[in-house]
């Protein structure tokens, strides 16, 4: 058994890990008092779910040709931004998606040359650019929501609105401590 499977629970679980519970770190003291067992064979299932969400998301209907599903998601994000009236800048797609600027940069570049985006310069600032969904962006980005995400949401009503809340805040902290993971590793 590898380094990475055998101690990624103290990773996973170390801000709510209490010492002296038990001599084994696999079983910690989570929220409320419950107590929590991770086996390597849970890590290995956590793994294996976060295989099968990729897969589910390899599965959402096909976008036109040349668009990317990441497109779906920038758009989402400034037009949330937005309508908080906040103006979006590249850095602060890069800060709430948790990628690196670069790529951010470059995915916002391919979406302006497709008709998605259009950057707008400060009127205060020259430096600073903003970026905004254009008329298309937005047909294609309400097209795939009322097409896909409103029947999608009405299929899924066995799952609970707690549910749901409980696997994104399971798999964000499962990235969030496999990312300093990587961070350490890379070092």
């Amino acid at each position: 058994m590898s380094y990475f499977t055998s101690n990624l629970f103290l990773s996973v679980f170390q801000k709510s890990w209490t010492p002296g519970i038990s001599k084994s770190p696999d079983v910690c003291i989570h929220g409320k008092g419950t107590v929590i067992t991770m086996t390597n064979e849970k890590v290995k299932r956590m793994l294996d779910a976060c295989y099968q969400a990729k897969r589910i998301r390899e599965m959402l209907p096909p976008l036109p040709q040349g668009i990317m599903p990441s497109y779906i998601q920038y758009m989402d994000l400034i037009q949330s931004m937005e309508r908080l009236g906040i103006p979006v800048k590249i850095s602060d797609i890069s800060e709430q998606m948790n990628l690196p600027r670069p790529g951010v940069t470059r995915t916002v570049k391919e979406m302006e040359e497709k008709g998605l985006l259009h950057k707008i310069a400060s009127e205060n600032d020259g430096r600073v650019t903003y970026i905004t969904v254009t008329e298309e962006g937005k047909k294609l980005s309400k097209k795939y929501d009322e097409e896909y995400f409103t029947g999608l949401s009405s299929a899924l009503s066995d799952i609970s609105e707690e549910e749901a809340d409980c696997m994104i805040q399971t798999i964000e902290k499962f990235y969030e401590q496999m990312r300093e993971r990587r961070t350490h590793y890379d070092k």
